[in-house]
């Protein structure tokens, strides 16, 4: 832009190319609300005042706040790639996320990375990334690929990176392990995301002397106090799965609240849709007593200083013109979206449609032998550890039930809420199985098998019996990867996720509605009504960074110990 007339345009001595006039302008550096118009050209803001411009949108004094920003979030756990995941949160008011596709790299390694840098190269959302840290999260697990340091370095010099993911090996991080810190000193100059559920003390201190900056997995009140105590910032999470804000709003103070800002980590199709996406977190911050304004100012300043985004997160001179406007302070419902002065989204409803181009890289990624469906569970002991689930919460408890032995194998009961839980290596054929029990679903003849197994992505099947298991799992094989159910000895229902086994190029609308209609299936099997999202309660039990107990394609995983454990207690 010419920079003479830029100057004219901000005095106001020249038309702007649009202005949005009579604004109630959400001022997230005073906190006031101004009655003003907004100047903009070339897709940025030039001034806030009184401003003619060559289009004029009169908005009859609405509400216009910046774009909201998403802290952390995983595009490949809506199943959806870029474009996709883009058009179901930019009619909610996200124009910017911060994405960590530690998903995709699990699976195809450094090709998924590129992948999706690239697929979010035009697509009319801010999406930054953060290169990921632990792929695979531990040892004690099979992923599809490992990324070293030397891989990082190949996405050092990328714009649209800010730094490093979420770094998950929290143990290995506070032993002082080599391979970790390499990576760690790789980013010493950029943003490291952390991921610390259940550390304090001295432990906490050594994490984020390491260079850590953030933690998303703070669940209760006084762990997001020790963080920013100690100068971290703290996501306050909502996801499907994992809902957090209201805990952690107990923990807010006005002198503490610069350093909040609000995440989704991972959220399916369905519930963005019904619920919102970030301005679901602001709204309940706002429900539960949170100033407006300020409620505003984490879901956009705050973030915007988090990770260095000085372009976004305002309405001022020189700031990115995201913009979102509402009618209602008290309950964030956008009706127009603009990205970069460009109106994206309108009544909830997205004004662009995008395709991508899908690498053969990561595509086919489902291998493993049919001889591997041998789910005999052998128990020495009738006394075993399993897994129990944790209402709105990843986490699990370590339980010790007692089950039925016959001949040396578990036997299941249908008296008993104790299900069979199987993860098969499914990227290299390495012939690999873990087994073990779960308690919290309540489901009742049937199966459930999904190559989303957070987050080596190994094949998950939920099952009561094993010849359901087996027949999901080797319908998962010949879909290569998705969610597929199982009732009675029949395929009921299933999802096809062809990218890399955990998205799909198909229409957000062919994913919200198999999803619906599957967990609508699934609660006919009896799930228990704890379990909001079947699919991310299951796909988390692989992940063995979440306390207590996981379960990887090695076996049963002890978190609080760090290591694989027998799963009967003799």
């Amino acid at each position: 832009m010419d920079f003479i007339r830029k100057m004219k345009i901000a005095r106001g001595e020249e038309l702007a190319e649009m202005v949005l006039k009579n604004c109630r302008v959400i001022n997230v550096y005073s906190g006031e609300i101004e009655d003003a118009d907004i100047a903009i050209e070339d897709g940025m803001i030039l001034g806030v005042g009184k401003y003619s411009g060559k289009i004029e949108h009169d908005l009859k004094y609405a509400y216009v706040a910046p774009g909201f920003i998403d802290g952390h979030v995983h595009i490949e756990s809506s199943m959806l790639t870029p474009p996709g995941f883009a058009k179901i949160i930019l009619p909610k008011g996200t124009t910017t996320i911060i994405a960590d596709p530690h998903e995709i790299a699990n699976v195809s390694g450094k090709a998924g990375i590129q992948f999706m840098l690239d697929a979010s190269e035009k697509i009319p959302l801010n999406v930054m990334m953060m290169i990921p840290s632990c792929v695979p999260a531990t040892i004690d697990e099979n992923s599809g690929a490992v990324i070293t340091a030397d891989d990082i370095k190949t996405f050092l010099g990328h714009p649209k990176v800010l730094g490093l993911g979420e770094v998950m090996d929290y143990p290995a991080v506070i032993k002082g392990d080599y391979l970790i810190h390499e990576k760690l000193q790789l980013m010493n100059q950029k943003i490291i995301d952390g991921h610390a559920p259940d550390i304090s003390g001295y432990d906490l201190n050594a994490y984020i002397a390491s260079g850590v900056m953030t933690d998303h997995e703070s669940t209760i009140e006084p762990s997001l106090t020790e963080r920013i105590k100690r100068g971290m910032y703290v996501h306050l999470r909502e996801g499907s799965a994992t809902r957090n804000v209201k805990a952690l709003l107990k923990g807010i103070t006005k002198e503490n609240i610069h350093r909040t800002l609000f995440c989704t980590d991972d959220k399916h199709p369905f519930d963005i849709e019904k619920e919102g996406h970030i301005n679901y977190n602001v709204n309940l911050a706002i429900e539960f007593g949170i100033n407006p304004v300020d409620a505003i100012r984490m879901a956009t300043l705050n973030a915007a200083n988090c990770y260095n985004l000085s372009h976004l997160g305002g309405i001022a001179p020189n700031k990115q013109a995201d913009l979102i406007v509402f009618d209602h302070l008290n309950k964030i419902e956008p009706k127009l979206v603009f990205y970069k002065g460009t109106l994206v989204a309108k009544d909830g409803k997205a004004l662009f449609d995008l395709k991508v181009d899908i690498p053969k890289e990561i595509i086919n990624t489902v291998i493993f032998d049919d001889s591997m469906l041998n789910f005999d569970l052998k128990l020495k002991s009738n006394k075993v550890h399993v897994i129990g689930l944790i209402k709105e919460n990843i986490t699990t408890k370590d339980l010790i039930r007692k089950v039925k032995v016959e001949n040396g194998v578990f036997l299941y009961d249908d008296q008993k809420d104790i299900i069979k839980l199987a993860v098969i290596e499914r990227h290299k054929n390495r012939r690999k199985i873990g087994l073990g029990l779960v308690e919290g679903f309540e489901i009742k003849n049937g199966a459930l098998a999904m190559t989303i197994a957070h987050d080596s992505h190994n094949l998950l099947i939920l099952g009561t019996n094993d010849q359901d298991m087996a027949l999901a799992a080797k319908k998962i094989k010949e879909i290569q990867g998705g969610i597929v159910l199982v009732r009675n000895g029949k395929v009921d229902d299933f999802l096809q996720l062809e990218v890399g086994g955990i998205m799909t190029a198909n229409s957000e609308v062919i994913v919200q509605e198999t999803l619906l209609r599957m967990k609508d299936k699934i609660k006919e099997m009896g799930l228990s009504k704890y379990v909001d999202d079947p699919f991310i309660s299951l796909a988390f039990l692989a992940l063995p960074v979440i306390p207590e107990l996981k379960l990887t394609d090695r076996g049963l995983f002890d978190v609080n110990q760090f290591k694989i454990i027998p799963i009967e207690i003799e």
